[in-house]
């Protein structure tokens, strides 16, 4: 989900200039010597072409005109197409502290008054965002724009030492000014801060693999800078403002993009006083597109653990701080700047991208929790995507990876019982426009069962109220006087779990090494008491009822592919692709020997001498399966071990057993077929896994964590199934 930036002449036919917006001091002036000389000087001698040519001079040094489509490069917000507003005021407040700072021996911290008053560029327009959601690469060869060269960058030549024995000196000496110099040049525009930080000025650098980034350097720099007096700050982020309010002529070249990913570093941003330049910074970046977003997230794979973990906590802070400032008047009304938190957004799940596509991840996807959403209203939150989940209307729900775990099960226990409020007020309707006399069991999935039958029964009392499954459930033993307050229907499920789940009923096998249960495979004629056990997982998550079951992740994995229930029955499900890290969680001792296998220096043909073909015991008779056609007479070689391995794999988690699993995967979702539970696979589907995690496997969980601990910690555990997972 990116958003782009328009070009600047699609910005331009959308915006007209402010009359009230204010401009540089430079700005007037050179609109002022742009007139041509009046008819009274004729002639044209030597000496008005003198002064001429030096008007021209003084016109080459004076700022440059931020134009509307410069300013509207970052975006434009709904319903304010005629806005226009400039960092002007920002920039001229720097320049006039600036000129009142006598000190510039010692380092000081960063001020920025009247931050406040700030006026805010508009965000991306909807219209414009929508045109360019298409990259310019996937674009028919007569329809792509001349992308225009990149400028030939400036000469640099200092080098990490260099700069490093210019700070010292400036320490010992109090002269700052050399220092000064380098901060204000390299940052003065993005060309200035490729020129310093790229490895080789000549070359590319244009493939996702190599930034191109001297990330030593940089690292120096960011270093040293909040140690520096502050007009060298102050320089630092006018020339970060001058970038940002440079006019966009084209498609982003590289060299922009590795500046982007160097001035995110910046550890300024980290102060409260300079969110707004860091508002701008992320709108510009989210705004990019998706090509573009590609690169970024390819490239901050790369970036250090540590300053990774900082980028993530400078993201959080920045949504943290917006949504409840400790000091208001810092920042600007939220109306004017609804766009801030859906930038930091979008840019948080760039850096989330690249934390997945690394085995293992850079950091732990619980550094992405942002804890201060737990006091939001989440259901709100919820409604509002599911409700608006097409438009464009900003939802924390489109960024799971960013909501918590006690967060989302909230969210899901508060959906389930509005859903049975609401299943059950539609019964009664129906039995009152009907005429019937209403009946208080109708609000209700009312089980009967035999204790001495309790499997059959179940599954025909589940199978003959299937329409009622999303019903509160209230369970009743034939024989037995009672009301369920909870305690029938926990005993009801721990009952079915124990007879469906014993290794003699032959339905699921118990793996000792990874402490987990998993699909037998074993060939029957009836599969659907399967789908009573789908059933009774997702009962146990409709009603927040705790398990003592343990599935891997894969299970999980399989549950959502696809996570709606096709409409055609022959459509797979319950397929994906799994590796053998997928296998280590179930088999572990198994997973280890084919890693072995895919690591093993010898010939692997003559040493091993096995072909693509698996062997089976279904009850006391061995069984033989071909991985690919003939594989029986295909041997195993080192040229193709890795195809032999994946084919394995994927027998066993998903072909062996798929008529088990699709039975499994109709049962679960006809109960749980809830936006909340399954709106979240294609943004980070490990937060649904630990989600069904805590509502199959919390007990054994928690068990082993509360065994672990000293006895005096032990009595400070309320041992509670329903967060034991959480803990």
């Amino acid at each position: 989900m990116s958003l782009q930036s328009p070009p600047a002449a699609a910005a331009a036919t959308d915006l007209s200039p402010d009359p009230g917006a204010e401009l540089p001091p430079g700005a007037q002036l050179n609109q002022g010597t742009a007139e041509s000389p009046s008819a009274e000087e004729g002639g044209g001698g030597a000496e008005e072409q003198e002064e001429e040519g030096e008007k021209e001079k003084e016109r080459e040094k004076l700022l440059p005109i931020p134009s509307a489509s410069s300013a509207a490069a970052g975006g434009l917000e709904r319903g304010t197409k005629n806005q226009f507003s400039t960092f002007s005021n920002f920039i001229t407040t720097i320049n006039q502290k600036k000129e009142g700072i006598g000190n510039r021996n010692s380092p000081t911290q960063l001020v920025i008054p009247n931050i406040k008053n700030v006026r805010d560029l508009p965000p991306i327009c909807l219209d414009v965002r929508q045109k360019q959601r298409i990259s310019i690469d996937t674009l028919p060869q007569e329809l792509k724009a001349p992308i225009p060269p990149e400028p030939s960058l400036p000469v640099r030549t200092k080098t990490v030492k260099d700069f490093q024995d210019d700070v010292e000196k400036a320490k010992s000496s109090g002269d700052w000014k050399a220092v000064h110099d380098f901060y204000t040049t390299t940052f003065d525009s993005f060309l200035e801060i490729n020129a310093a930080f790229k490895k080789d000025a000549n070359s590319p650098f244009n493939t996702i693999e190599d930034s191109g980034i001297d990330a030593k350097f940089v690292n120096v720099v960011y270093d040293a800078l909040l140690n520096t007096p502050q007009d060298v700050q102050k320089s630092v982020l006018k020339g970060v403002i001058n970038g940002l309010l440079q006019e966009w002529t084209g498609p982003r070249t590289k060299d922009d993009l590795r500046a982007y990913c160097i001035l995110l570093q910046n550890p300024q941003f980290s102060n409260t006083s300079t969110y707004v330049i860091y508002a701008h910074l992320l709108r510009q970046i989210a705004a990019l597109t998706e090509a573009d977003h590609h690169f970024l997230v390819h490239w901050s794979k790369k970036i250090s653990q540590k300053r990774f973990k900082q980028l993530v906590d400078r993201l959080l802070q920045f949504i943290s701080l917006r949504l409840f400032p400790a000091k208001p008047e810092e920042f600007p009304p939220m109306v004017k700047c609804t766009w801030w938190i859906p930038s930091a957004a979008k840019v948080l799940a760039l850096f989330n991208a690249a934390n997945c596509l690394i085995s293992p991840p850079i950091i732990s996807y619980t550094d992405f929790y942002n804890s201060t959403l737990d006091h939001i209203d989440l259901m709100e939150e919820y409604h509002n995507w599911q409700c608006y989940g097409n438009s464009h209307r900003f939802s924390f729900c489109q960024y799971p990876f960013i909501i918590s775990i006690a967060a989302k099960k909230v969210i899901i226990q508060r959906d389930s019982e509005q859903q049975m409020i609401s299943i059950a007020r539609q019964s009664l309707v129906d039995k009152v426009s009907r005429r019937q006399k209403p009946d208080m069991n109708m609000l209700f999935l009312n089980v009967k069962v035999r204790r001495t039958h309790l499997v059959s029964d179940s599954l025909d009392e589940l199978a003959r109220k299937r329409a009622d499954l999303k019903k509160k459930l209230k369970v009743t033993f034939v024989g037995e006087a009672g009301l369920d307050m909870g305690g029938l229907t926990k005993e009801w499920f721990l009952l079915l779990i124990r007879q469906i789940f014993h290794p003699d009923y032959g339905m699921f096998t118990y793996h000792k090494d990874s402490h987990c249960h998993w699909f037998s495979s074993f060939k029957c004629d009836n599969y659907s008491e399967f789908r009573l056990v789908g059933a009774l997982m997702g009962l146990a998550v409709y009603n927040s009822i705790t398990l003592d079951i343990r599935f891997p992740p894969c299970c999980y994995k399989k549950l959502l592919s696809p996570p709606i229930v096709p409409c055609d029955h022959s459509t797979l499900v319950g397929i994906c692709a799994v590796t053998l890290d997928d296998l280590f969680q179930i088999m572990p001792e198994l997973a280890h020997g084919l890693s072995e296998l895919l690591s093993y220096e010898g010939n692997v043909e003559e040493d091993f001498y096995s072909t693509f073909q698996v062997f089976q015991e279904e009850f006391g008779v061995i069984k033989s399966y071909n991985l690919k056609p003939n594989g029986d007479k295909i041997p195993v070689t080192n040229q193709n071990r890795k195809e032999y391995v994946q084919l394995y794999v994927d027998f066993l988690l998903n072909k062996s057993i798929y008529k088990q699993f699709a039975a499994f995967y109709y049962g679960f979702h006809s109960v749980c077929a809830s936006y909340a539970l399954l709106a979240e696979h294609t943004v980070r589907l490990r937060l649904n896994i630990l989600l069904y995690s805590v509502l199959f496997g919390g007990w054994n969980a928690f068990c082993n964590l509360h065994h672990a601990l000293c006895s005096k910690k032990r009595k400070k555990i309320a041992i509670s199934m329903r967060f034991a997972s959480v803990l």
